[in-house]
C-alpha cells in the first residue's frame, strides 16, 4: 500500500530576483508543508525580507518557479492598525458585511482581547496592537502565514507571552508559517525548522527537537551555537 505524500504549501525551485546588477535571491530553493512552522535567520542583507515579499506576491520573479498557496497573509514589526477604525473594524477588514463583526470578535477572543473590540488603535500597548494584528491575519484562515520580525518592538515580557500565543494559534489554524528574525533564541523556541540565508541562498536547515525548545537543555545550547555559528558569531 502506498501512501499519498502532502505536496508543500510553499515550494520555491531555483527561485531569483535581482534589484539592478545585484541578485538578491539567487537560484533559492525552499519547501515549507501545511501546518509547518520555519523559522529564517541571516545577516542584514542576505536577502530574508526579499523571500518573504516574493511569497506574499510583493515582488516579482527573475526566475526559477514558485508555488504558494492562494491565500497567504502578512502580519509585520510594525501593527499597520487603522487609527480611525475601531479594533474590531481593523480585524474585520474586508470580511462579508453579514458575519464581519461575529468573526473579528471571535479572532479578538482568541487572542484575549474580546473586551477591546469597541476599543481605539491609539489606546492599545505595542504587544495588544499586536495580537490585534495576528487576529486579522488568522481571521481570515490563510493557508500561509509570513512573519515579518512582528516581535522586534516588543518588551522581553511581552515576548515571551506572544511566543506561547503565537506557538497555540499555529497549532489550531495550521497555516504553513514563514518567521524572518534575528532573534536566534526566538527561532529555536518557536520553529519546526530554522533555515539560516547566506548571500541569496539558503545555506543550512536544522530541524528542531522537542528538548531543543527548553532552554537551558543541552539540545538548545548546541543548536543556537551552531546557529551563532553560522551567522559568525562566536560566543565566549
Amino acid at each position: 500500500m502506498t501512501t499519498a505524500v502532502e505536496a508543500p504549501a510553499v515550494r520555491a525551485r531555483s527561485v531569483t530576483r535581482r534589484y539592478g546588477d545585484r541578485t538578491v535571491l539567487h537560484e533559492l530553493d525552499l519547501e515549507i508543508r501545511r501546518g509547518e512552522f520555519v523559522a529564517l535567520i541571516g545577516k542584514s542583507g542576505c536577502g530574508k525580507t526579499t523571500l518573504l515579499r516574493t511569497l506574499a506576491g510583493l515582488d516579482a520573479l527573475d526566475g526559477g518557479d514558485l508555488t504558494v498557496p492562494p491565500s497567504s497573509t502578512v502580519v509585520f514589526q510594525e501593527h499597520r492598525l487603522l487609527p480611525w477604525w475601531k479594533v474590531w473594524r481593523n480585524v474585520a477588514i474586508n470580511l462579508p458585511r453579514g458575519t464581519a463583526r461575529a468573526r473579528a470578535r471571535s479572532a479578538l477572543e482568541e487572542v484575549g482581547l474580546g473586551d477591546h473590540a469597541e476599543a481605539w488603535p491609539v489606546t492599545l500597548s505595542g504587544g495588544e496592537a499586536q495580537r490585534v494584528a495576528l487576529a486579522r491575519a488568522l481571521v481570515r484562515e490563510p493557508e500561509l502565514l509570513l512573519l515579518d520580525e512582528p516581535f522586534a518592538a516588543l518588551d522581553a515580557l511581552t515576548r515571551i507571552r506572544m511566543h506561547g500565543l503565537v506557538r497555540n494559534l499555529i497549532a489550531r489554524h495550521r497555516p504553513a508559517v514563514l518567521l524572518v528574525t534575528h532573534d536566534v533564541d526566538e527561532a529555536i523556541l518557536l520553529a519546526d525548522r530554522v533555515l539560516t540565508m547566506r548571500e541569496g541562498r539558503i545555506a543550512a536547515d536544522h530541524r528542531v527537537s522537542a528538548a531543543a525548545r527548553t532552554r537551558g537543555d543541552a539540545a538548545f545550547v548546541t543548536l543556537r551555537a551552531e546557529l551563532l555559528a553560522e551567522l559568525g558569531v562566536v560566543e565566549q
